[in-house]
């Protein structure tokens, strides 16, 4: 009889066991198929530090609510690592399906035949209605249209701010919510917060700093009245009055009204959080870095300040998607990136993406967006820096241009600001060697 018993319970166990195996391979079956049926997109960029953790939960949040596809973000950690892997990756054919990419990139890409035109998206079943479009501010989509097709679509994008210290306005009896809108005003202000306080002969604190940034000197030649380039990118005319009197302004600020210093790097931001410095420019995103770093004073944003115009340069890298012929779901994929970067580009999304970055919300609706409104009310002089956006526009798309702007940070500017070359000599130099350039 107990023979027979354990028999029975041998047998019920064994039933169980096979019962508890077959659930296993069953949900195992169930996994592998869930994962089977997932488009993987792999997304290449360089956003590190707080700005890859924004990113990090946007992507979150778009595997979270879209089943079917999931975006692998990877992060390159520089600018540079990523244009070097991108370049080598489409050599080797190991491209990825999605990247950050800067247009001087981009033209390269489009020469290799390496992407795929985002127009083909935007007008595709998926795509964008005209009113849809329109909402994106005009300069973003200019800044992604090469020979008036769409390759890329906007991602992270600054414009340039003019952040300065209200306590030390405040203790030289300087209205606290009204900073210097024009050149002139700003020499002023300068004059005014340039102090030697313990009377040894040498200035303690610093009206403004600037480092030899091409981007700044953009912007005051824009806001001078001048271009560029032509219409067309044939003719170069940065080295006309107006980037004379762009390059001299620079000049006069050091050597003449000596109400500034060259710095390098992160020093400038460093000196200005230890109030060694009242005013200084960076880009809308050094908001972020200059949080993290704990402000021990009260912050003051503002638009920075105009000459003859208001016009200014947008900065920041688009997003493109590459062609990947080998892989069978290559369509699938294209399909996905498309449906990631309009869910990103969306009014909702790049509204939470500026509110975590300090970029550029890419839509005109976004500004509507409840938390953006609250903070401008937080914060005077931030909706004026959105509002910059009216009066943005890009730089020349073409290749030549982001290699003599190189030239022009590296070379030209400092030899002028050090005494080595006039603005005159230095920009026509520059000038007529991008013209022997654009010849060949």
């Amino acid at each position: 009889m107990l023979n027979k018993v354990k028999s029975r319970l041998f047998s019920g166990k064994k039933y169980i066991t096979a019962l508890i195996i077959l659930i296993v391979i069953l949900g195992s079956c169930s996994k592998k198929e869930t994962l089977s049926d997932k488009i993987v997109v792999e997304f290449w960029h360089a956003m590190g530090g707080p700005l890859g953790d924004a990113l990090k939960t946007m992507i979150d949040e778009f595997n979270n609510t879209h089943p079917n596809i999931k975006i692998h973000g990877v992060s390159m950690g520089r600018y540079q690592a990523l244009s070097q892997k991108l370049m080598a990756a489409i050599i080797a054919n190991t491209q990825p399906d999605m990247a950050q990419a800067y247009e001087s990139w981009i033209a390269k890409f489009i020469k290799g035949d390496a992407i795929v035109a985002i127009e083909k998206f935007i007008k595709g079943k998926n795509g964008l209605s005209e009113k849809e479009l329109s909402d994106f501010y005009p300069v973003f989509i200019k800044s992604n249209m090469i020979n008036d097709t769409i390759w890329s679509f906007p991602f992270n994008k600054s414009v340039r701010v003019m952040y300065y210290n209200k306590d030390i306005f405040f203790q030289n009896d300087l209205d606290v919510n009204s900073p210097p809108k024009t050149w002139d005003e700003f020499i002023a202000v300068c004059k005014i917060l340039t102090q030697d306080k313990d009377g040894d002969g040498r200035t303690d604190q610093w009206g403004t700093t600037f480092s030899t940034e091409v981007w700044q000197f953009e912007n005051l030649l824009l806001q001078a009245g001048g271009e560029i380039m032509n219409e067309d990118n044939t003719e170069p005319l940065f080295n006309s009055k107006e980037g004379v009197e762009a390059l001299n302004h620079f000049y006069d600020l050091l050597n003449k009204h000596k109400v500034a210093y060259l710095s390098t790097g992160y020093d400038g931001q460093n000196d200005f959080l230890a109030s060694k410095v009242a005013m200084v420019e960076g880009s809308s995103v050094s908001m972020v870095y200059l949080r993290k770093g704990g402000i021990p004073f009260n912050l003051g944003l503002a638009p920075v300040p105009y000459n003859r115009t208001k016009h200014n340069l947008i900065s920041g890298t688009n997003i493109v998607i590459f062609r990947n012929d080998k892989e069978s779901d290559n369509e699938k994929k294209q399909e996905a990136c498309w449906e990631f970067i309009k869910w990103f580009t969306s009014p909702e999304q790049t509204a939470k993406w500026s509110l975590m970055t300090f970029y550029m919300p890419v839509r005109k609706s976004a500004l509507q967006n409840k938390e953006l409104q609250e903070r401008f009310k937080q914060h005077t002089g931030l909706e004026g820096i959105y509002h910059q956006l009216d009066y943005a526009t890009v730089e020349p798309q073409i290749e030549l241009w982001f290699e003599t702007r190189k030239f022009l940070g590296e070379r030209v500017i400092e030899k002028v600001l050090r005494n080595q070359l006039t603005a005159k000599e230095a920009l026509d130099n520059v000038a007529n060697q991008m013209r022997k350039d654009l010849k060949k």
